[in-house]
Parts: C-alpha cells; structure tokens; sequence
C-alpha cells in the first residue's frame, strides 16, 4: 500500500464570489477522488518566511490519487474558475510512511 497523497495549498482570494464558485465546482472532483480536508483556512501563525491568508490541506488515499484528482477535468474546470478569484501555490506531496522519532 503506497503512503497517502496531499494537497498543501496557499491562497490569497481576490473574488470572494469568484472564489465560492471554485469551492463548489471542486467538491466534483474532490469527492470523486476520495479528498478529506485536514486544513481549511483556520487560524495560523506566521513563524517563518511568508504565508498567504488561506491555507489548505488535503488529504487523498495515495500520492497517485492526488496527482489524477489535478490532472482530471473535473478539476481543471473548477481550476478555471479560480483563475480569476485568487493566487494559489500548491504542491503536491507523498506522505511519509517510515519510521518516526521514539
């Protein structure tokens, strides 16, 4: 079984209606690809570096469910949607399956 797949995004929303529009139309994709918020835009602290106002982690099964849930139409439409609402940086990322600090 391979480690989970994430979504680690930054945000800064220009168009709150814009923006609202984004949210619905990726919850077609999200749900399709079995995404579960573990972050959604609540309160953070800058301690490092710099940060845009919304932050937001989400998480898939696989590293490979995440990277198809990106490249799938589903999600290209509701990206075509943001274009215009906000500035994103997203990675995506496996997660970490190994051994943890005792």
């Amino acid at each position: 079984m391979s480690a989970k797949g994430y979504w680690i995004a930054s945000v800064e929303v220009t168009d709150a209606g814009g923006y609202e529009q984004y949210r619905q139309a990726n919850a077609v994709a999200f749900a399709k690809y079995g995404a579960k918020f573990l972050v959604r835009a609540g309160k953070f602290e800058l301690a490092e570096g710099g940060a845009k106002s919304r932050n937001v982690v989400i998480e898939f099964p696989s590293y490979e469910q995440a990277v198809a849930c990106y490249h799938s139409a589903e999600y290209q439409h509701a990206k075509s949607l943001r274009k215009d609402a906000a500035f994103c940086d997203l990675i995506i990322i496996a997660g970490y399956d190994g051994p943890q600090p005792a």
